[in-house]
């Protein structure tokens, strides 16, 4: 008897369920209506339980009927029951409560200082430091620029060392673009359109916009989904457009596109795309205009032509290292030089990517950017070049690190987020985003005040560059540009450190093009000897034993 109790014991709260209500049901017939209330509570978990054991789509609620909800339950606000009241102050999910932390007091000019001392394991591998002087400066203003804009430019741009990165108008609703776009018009620094090209509510912010220009080619299509001269043309003669921006790849999903369902286009994504309503608006992984290194500088330098004169880049997640070099060498031949180049992080966000790319594709940004730095350097190429970089950038010591390994400015996307109120509920591909940034919905996104965020996003970016200020004077720098590697300290894991010169060196200007080679530099010529400016198809390919000698 009792093994076989034992066996239905999984029955337990089904059949619990059932002799309330039944019992209610009688009671309420023979004693007091009020049990009806009970009954008919119990007799709705009861009815549960049978289309539990009758459905074939969930094996533990065949087993387990009306108790195996409870599992359900709690899985689907596992992230807030962590976020809340599980979580530390350091744990990353992706950014912590401390980075988030400091977004939110920034944004709401509220007190950022910390007291008692720091909280990271000073003495654990891959802690990162930077050197301060005996002799520090005080640095008075702090709307740092950079000129963007190389010889071909006719229109250069004086950016902010602080941008927001990439977010398009549909995975982002009208109320967070015109925050974002108008907190940027506020703080005087620059907002990317990210591949959905340029909304009335982008228009209406007045902030200065760097128009991406993607595999979609989305507010300069023709009805074939191919690229238009002459709609792009019309758009980047806008004034509130300063730069171009060609996306090759994005960090978080490298090498992947993306569709649009028609049930989510609505009629304003579909001004702003130049997309027809009702059909799926599919992004390609590639760009159909070139194919080649050689074809993607001609489409530089037509954009550039086309615009006026308007700085021109790309933007990329490293992958094969020898097609960047490819590109690299492109510009040698063409004489084309982009006048920017933005490398995002294997670390940066999307509303939506798979688990894989996610997790396992693509180079981490400051790798890739130290990557991007020599090899520019290497053939020359780095003084007529500006390189913006963007991955997990929330602090003035993230933008500093980052300027030190060779970029010129930092964009952040996720950080400006968390300024209008992203909560990190990672819930942005469902549409029903708790605070109303990532969705369409009218109803959720009315939730944000844009007079109010937009006054913070500009506050975040205020208050970050002072900081980035400060952080520079105790280096005794009189400007953050001035960061280099040997400005920074990193742990090793046998509690040993790396100068920033030993770990992330500057490599000799012109030594791939110079014609004598640095031994130590091997593994650099051979890649540099395997690429090609006329196809990104290797030469060769590896099929020796690894060695540093023939790295692919």
């Amino acid at each position: 008897m009792m093994k076989i109790l034992y066996n239905y014991q999984r029955y337990a709260v089904f059949v619990i369920v059932a002799l309330v209500s039944l019992a209610s049901f009688v009671g309420a017939a023979l004693y007091s209506a009020w049990l009806l209330v009970p009954a008919i509570l119990a007799g709705a978990l009861f009815l549960l339980g049978i289309h539990d054991l009758r459905q074939r789509k969930h094996a533990i609620l065949r087993n387990y009927p009306v108790a195996g909800h409870i599992r359900f339950l709690l899985e689907s606000f596992r992230p807030e029951i962590r976020q809340y009241i599980i979580e530390s102050d350091h744990d990353e999910v992706p950014f912590s409560r401390e980075e988030r932390g400091l977004v939110y007091q920034r944004a709401k000019g509220a007190e950022d200082k910390r007291p008692f001392g720091t909280m990271e394991d000073v003495y654990g591998s891959g802690y990162a430091w930077l050197t301060h002087s005996a002799t520090p400066t005080s640095i008075a203003d702090t709307d740092f620029r950079v000129r963007v804009g190389g010889p071909a430019c006719k229109q250069p741009y004086d950016a902010s060392l602080f941008n927001i990165s990439a977010m398009s108008f549909g995975s982002m609703s009208a109320n967070a673009i015109l925050a974002l776009n108008s907190g940027a018009a506020k703080g005087g620094f620059a907002h990317d359109t990210g591949e959905g090209s340029i909304s009335r509510y982008h228009r209406e912010g007045g902030g200065d916009l760097i128009y991406q220009v993607a595999s979609g080619y989305f507010g300069c299509r023709r009805e074939d989904g191919g690229f238009s001269q002459e709609k792009f043309a019309e758009l980047a003669a806008d004034p509130q457009i300063r730069m171009i921006e060609i996306k090759l790849s994005q960090g978080a999903k490298p090498g992947h596109g993306g569709m649009l369902p028609a049930a989510k286009i609505s009629p304003e994504i579909a001004e702003a795309r130049g997309i027809p309503m009702g059909i799926d608006c599919v992004s390609p992984a590639a760009h159909s205009t070139f194919s080649t290194p050689i074809g993607l500088m001609q489409f530089v330098g037509q954009l550039r032509d086309l615009s006026g004169g308007k700085p021109v880049g790309f933007k990329l997640c490293i992958g094969h290292r020898r097609e960047f070099m490819c590109m690299v060498k492109a510009m040698l031949e063409t004489g084309i030089v982009p006048d920017f180049i933005v490398v995002d992080g294997a670390e940066g966000g999307t509303g939506a990517a798979p688990v894989e790319f996610a997790n396992r594709v693509g180079m981490p940004m400051l790798e890739g950017l130290t990557f991007v730095h020599n090899t520019l350097r290497g053939a020359g190429l780095r003084d007529q070049i500006r390189i913006g970089a963007a991955g997990k950038i929330v602090s003035a010591f993230d933008i500093a690190r980052t300027l030190a390994l060779g970029a010129d400015w930092c964009n952040a996307a996720r950080g400006f987020m968390f300024a209008v109120g992203c909560i990190q509920a990672q819930s942005c591909h469902t549409n029903c985003c708790p605070v109303g940034i990532a969705t369409q919905d009218p109803v959720r996104q009315r939730a944000i005040d844009v007079g109010d965020k937009s006054e913070r996003v500009a506050r975040f970016h205020r208050n970050t560059m002072k900081a980035l200020g400060e952080i520079a004077g105790a280096a005794g720098l009189k400007h953050p540009s001035d960061f280099l590697p040997y400005h920074l300290m990193f742990r090793q894991e046998d509690n040993s450190f790396l100068d920033g010169n030993e770990a992330h060196p500057y490599l000799p200007d012109g030594f791939l093009v110079s014609g004598e080679e640095i031994p130590e530099l091997a593994d650099w010529y051979v890649r540099w000897g395997r690429a090609d400016a006329e196809s990104f198809a290797p030469l060769e390919i590896p099929s020796w034993p690894f060695n540093r000698r023939s790295a692919a």
